[in-house]
């Protein structure tokens, strides 16, 4: 792996009550955290290259870390999203090339297949600053009930010469979806939309 890794965090956040609901199944959304050298701060370069090659080899890893965390089979997986923190000394368009080119081919087969495009997204941050990781349904992205997201934080990341890159996944959407809208029962997942 070309990534320069310091650290990798993993969660799972299950919802079991909302609002005096029981939630059964309970909903789960698991993230994982790559915090890694960024071999481009502080420095101007034109090719972006070894960073969407970084990219790629962070989308399978955190993929499957999620898959596993969740306990469950690749196709099991419902939703998807990606995130990229930048520590001080680098610039958004090094989220841009981790998030964007390559990222993705590999998240897809962690999850087995995903149609849908995967929602991202990217920021300048420090040490103990909240990232969203917006989350979409894997097949098709009118399903509303998995529009959602889960926040990730570490106390030591991103340092100035760091990205934090972050992945989700999810086996369920919102608990209690009711704003109608595709199901994910009937997503064809075939155009990424429905």
């Amino acid at each position: 792996m070309s990534a320069d890794i310091r650290k990798i965090a993993v969660w799972v956040e299950e919802t079991h009550q909302e609002i005096g609901k029981v939630i059964s199944p309970a909903t789960r959304k698991a993230v994982a955290v790559a915090v890694i050298a960024n071999p481009f701060a502080g420095r101007y370069v034109e090719d972006l290259t070894p960073l969407m090659d970084i990219g790629a080899e962070l989308g399978g890893l955190l993929g499957d870390k999620c898959v596993a965390a969740l306990g469950i089979s690749s196709d099991q997986a419902e939703s998807y999203g990606k995130a990229v923190m930048v520590g001080e000394n680098g610039e958004l368009e090094h989220a841009a090339a981790i998030l964007h080119p390559k990222l993705g081919a590999p998240l897809r087969k962690a999850v087995e297949k995903g149609a849908a495009l995967v929602p991202s997204s990217k920021k300048m941050g420090g040490p103990g600053q909240v990232l969203d990781v917006p989350l979409g349904h894997k097949e098709a992205a009118y399903v509303r009930s998995h529009f959602d997201g889960i926040e990730v934080r570490l106390n030591d990341s991103p340092r100035a010469n760091e990205l934090m890159v972050a992945v989700a996944v999810t086996d369920s959407g919102r608990p209690l979806p009711r704003v109608g809208g595709l199901t994910h029962g009937a997503a064809e997942g075939i155009d990424g939309l429905r």
